[in-house]
């Protein structure tokens, strides 16, 4: 029998050789296609990397390998006037340890401990401190080691893998308060002062001038960083030679007009007493000494003063942080009598030959409710003229005097001589003080001025004060009866260099240019009534300085102040029964010498009674340190010798703030 065919059953072969050979070509082409483009992309990149980013890529492969490092500039130095060091930088020696290799940290801190080199708080500081550092870095673990602990680790310093001593250079100030509040001090920078300084420059550097001199001139001391550039690993080690280096530009020096010899004179003779004293020269404004007192040691500072220190100085009465020279502010008292009694000669008000009856008291005419009492309570009599009234001080005369002369005279002419503007000096955070007028009550007060107000500034008193600063300026501009400068405390700025060098050429006086006039002196007999009376305010048998200048051996002018801090209640006021800090101010104003002035002076302290007993010795002892010293340099430069102090050693012009 015949089967049918199944149509589902067929025989048909899976194998086909041709359309599997056509399959595989049609995907090695994709696969070489795709290869060959993803090479020509790895190839077109990797020659835009090398080619096209070059120098960028060089940069960062250099940035992996090589290390800028800050080079800190030297700190200029400051002189005096004859070369004196002022401002020095010191070496101080710190003990450090690289953790890498002292091995186990604790226990060398142990050893370290066990030779006295360390305490307790050291050791736990720099515990606290290596956290977090690399441990190929020195790392300082105790500051300020004392000749003998450096003896002692030499000794033993083989013992010690990884410990050294370092040394480095600080800022220094030989003569501690005694200057402190004309040269200022470094300090460590804050995040204030890092905000607004020149990040860049200071990379190195960990102090800044904080306040005088040191910051006024800090762009001038500080210098300009430099910089070296060296190979390091991947873990930021140092490896060989610098590759490059640029050395930091020094800051310059600064010489001062400041005589160190009278500013030691005048720190010694204030004792313990509150005040100021500052002496200018008053041919060019050069201050030639200047004393806030008390002060404190600036050195304290450079390193970091700790709390308890600081609380004691910000919370003593004594305020010795303050520097009274720049900011106190003062009556002036009877100190100004001189200038207002030319102010009324120059104004036709009095004339040498106007007299006025003290009994001990004057009256504004027709208001004799309110009685302005003399300091003698037995008055100075009838017939005093103006030299009776400066070299006696009386006052019931300037009393006189200013009211017939008006607030506004007085005033716009007692500004010619400073008094309510700036000195200018170069130190910054100088106060302007206060003339009252009119115009400045109404401003001020929002009231209006009074007769009895006038009568009182007629003494230096009510609302006018001024700094030891403005006094001693006017004093100066008085003595002279010519310019006054703008003071000034650095009288040369000198390059960096192997020797201390003087250019003349560098300052000259400049007088004060602000909203207050020149005086005019051109009427000579006036100036030389004020004159005369002022020299015999130092002489037998009237003067109120009479005895500190009893048997000086060089002709000086000058006036007394006694300023009253409480108000006087009849005859019955003694200072005895009040407190300390109420008892009078005492102050002094001169010049020296008489005929030809070289030298001006404003001394003033706080509560210490009577200018002429207190204030005028002061200034005896400053003039006469003045004429001594320069009787001696006069004799050390005939003889061709050049004094000790002039001379200057390599390492004081190079030295480095740390």
């Amino acid at each position: 029998m015949i089967k049918a065919p199944n149509r589902y059953n067929t025989t048909r072969s899976f194998k086909d050789h041709y359309q599997e050979r056509k399959l595989l070509i049609k995907r090695s082409i994709v696969a070489f296609a795709f290869v060959a483009i993803m090479l020509m992309v790895l190839l077109i990149r990797s020659w835009y990397l090398q080619v096209v980013l070059y120098d960028d890529y060089q940069t960062r492969s250099n940035d992996n390998r090589i290390s800028v490092q800050p080079i800190a500039p030297k700190r200029g130095l400051i002189y005096d006037r004859n070369g004196v060091l002022l401002a020095e930088n010191r070496s101080i020696y710190s003990l450090a340890i690289i953790p890498e290799k002292a091995g186990n940290v604790e226990e060398t801190l142990e050893r370290l401990n066990a030779l006295a080199l360390i305490d307790e708080k050291d050791r736990a500081r720099f515990l606290e401190t290596q956290k977090g550092q690399r441990r190929f870095k020195s790392l300082i673990v105790k500051n300020h080691l004392s000749e003998d602990e450096v003896a002692r680790f030499s000794v033993d310093s083989h013992q010690f893998p990884g410990v050294r001593v370092e040394a480095r250079l600080i800022r220094f100030y030989p003569y501690g308060s005694e200057l402190v509040h004309a040269l200022g001090y470094v300090g460590r920078i804050n995040d204030l002062e890092l905000a607004q300084i020149d990040q860049s420059n200071y990379r190195a550097t960990r102090h800044i001038g904080k306040v005088g001199l040191e910051k006024y001139y800090e762009s001038i001391l500080h210098g300009t960083v430099g910089f070296r550039r060296v190979e390091t690993d991947v873990r930021g080690r140092v490896i060989g030679k610098p590759l490059f280096e640029k050395p930091p530009v020094p800051g310059s020096n600064l010489r001062l007009a400041m005589d160190i010899r009278l500013q030691k004179v005048a720190a010694q003779a204030m004792g313990n007493k509150r005040g100021s004293v500052v002496a200018v020269d008053p041919r060019d404004g050069g201050v030639l000494l200047l004393v806030s007192n008390p002060g404190y040691d600036p050195n304290e500072f450079v390193t970091g003063i700790s709390s308890a220190n600081y609380r004691k100085l910000t919370s003593s009465e004594a305020r010795p942080l303050f520097n009274r020279a720049l900011r106190g502010l003062y009556s002036p008292g009877s100190t100004i009598k001189p200038h207002l009694g030319w102010i009324g000669l120059e104004t036709g008000v009095v004339t040498p030959e106007t007299t006025v009856y003290d009994p001990g008291y004057w009256v504004i005419p027709n208001e004799e409710q309110r009685v302005y009492r003399d300091w003698n309570p037995r008055g100075h009599g009838a017939k005093v003229d103006l030299q009776k009234a400066i070299v006696q001080s009386c006052d019931p005369y300037f009393y006189n005097l200013a009211y017939r002369m008006g607030i506004d005279t007085l005033s716009v002419n007692m500004q010619n001589f400073g008094f309510g503007d700036f000195t200018g000096i170069d130190m910054g955070e100088e106060v302007p003080g206060i003339m009252p007028s009119r115009d400045w009550k109404r401003r001020n007060k929002k009231l209006a001025w009074f007769p009895g107000e006038t009568v009182i500034t007629g003494i230096g008193q009510g609302y006018w004060i001024a700094t030891p600063l403005q006094l001693a300026n006017s004093i100066a501009q008085l003595g002279i009866a010519g310019t006054r400068f703008q003071l000034r405390m650095v009288s040369h700025i000198q390059d960096q260099g192997h020797e201390l060098t003087l250019d003349n050429e560098s300052w000259h006086a400049t007088p004060v240019i602000g909203a207050a006039l020149q005086a005019d002196f051109s009427n000579q007999s006036n100036i030389d009534a004020v004159h005369l009376a002022m020299r015999k305010v130092t002489q037998y048998p009237e003067g109120t300085a009479k005895k500190a200048f009893f048997g000086a051996p060089y002709a000086s002018a000058g006036k007394t102040g006694t300023v009253q801090l409480v108000t006087q209640s009849g005859e019955d006021y003694d200072q005895n029964k009040v407190a300390k800090k109420l008892h009078d101010n005492a102050v002094y104003v001169g010049y020296a010498p008489y005929d030809s002035p070289q030298i001006a002076l404003a001394v003033v302290l706080e509560n210490e009674g009577h200018g002429g007993e207190v204030a005028a010795p002061i200034a005896r002892q400053i003039f006469d340190e003045f004429f001594k010293n320069q009787a001696a340099d006069k004799a050390a430069l005939n003889r061709q010798e050049v004094p000790k102090a002039m001379t200057t050693t390599k390492s004081q012009s190079i030295g480095q703030e740390g």
